[in-house]
């Protein structure tokens, strides 16, 4: 799909870091709030050793980051914003992150979620792939399939009102542009959003100016697909379209 005018009802962006989303898909998130959709964020840790200041403090980073990441979101029409305060930098995909994450998608429900690539590990010849965006794509999946919509695991959630719940699209995004990537959200109405996003980090930003790298980078994922700048993904479909509607109307 190049250019797909589905848009979720609800969507969840699960990620590690602040600042992850703004780098990865803030543009889709201001895409599909645009054209009416309900977003969320969901960020595992708070960023809390990002921040190499002598003398900072994670109690410190943790304000900051996390003021940061609930101004980006502002930015582009996210209000929903949930820390899970695991710790940055030690992300492991265990069983607790894994009902952590489950219990969020059933009291949000989203259609659609983002995460990452849990099988993302070089990157290029210079970088390797964070561990915490790893364990976090991989607790994030798992959550998705089967948990979430498996009304007899994690039971005791239906206590707190939270009830099985499956999500019908994920987004799988890697930062490579690799070929197993299928969908291509056009971005070009929100490339400056995108970017003003990504400066409401400053503790990350400093004074350098994103704004050329990040349409360089759109700007490459947009090539031969008809549009000025993209964002791309691989999507798994978990529920088709007749079996969604039988759903919706449940």
């Amino acid at each position: 799909m190049s250019n797909p005018i589905y848009t979720p009802k609800r969507a969840m962006i699960i990620v590690a870091h602040p600042d992850d989303i703004e780098f990865g898909c803030a543009g889709t998130a201001a895409r599909w709030v645009r054209d009416g959709a309900q977003v969320c964020y969901v960020l595992v840790t708070s960023g809390d050793v990002g921040i190499a200041t002598p003398g900072m403090t994670k109690a410190q980073a943790t304000e900051i980051r996390e003021a940061e990441q609930v101004a980006a979101a502002e930015v582009v029409g996210v209000k929903d914003v949930i820390f899970l305060r695991e710790p940055d930098g030690m992300v492991e995909n265990t069983m607790a992150l894994r009902k952590r994450l489950v219990r969020e998608i059933r009291r949000f429900r989203p259609e659609a979620v983002i995460t990452g690539d849990p099988m993302m590990l070089w990157v290029g010849g210079e970088y390797i792939n964070h561990p915490d965006h790893r364990a976090v794509a991989g607790a994030a999946i798992d959550a998705i399939f089967p948990a979430a919509g498996q009304p007899n695991l994690f039971e005791d959630l239906a206590e707190e009102g939270l009830t099985a719940h499956k999500v019908r699209r994920v987004f799988v995004q890697r930062w490579d542009q690799d070929a197993t990537h299928d969908t291509y959200i056009n971005i070009s109405d929100v490339i400056d959003l995108k970017v003003e996003a990504l400066k409401k980090h400053v503790s990350q930003m400093g004074e350098w100016d994103p704004t050329e790298m990040v349409k360089k980078w759109s700007a490459e994922a947009a090539k031969g697909k008809e549009m000025a700048y993209a964002e791309s993904f691989r999507v798994v479909t978990l529920v088709n379209d007749t079996d969604f509607e039988k759903m919706e109307t449940m």
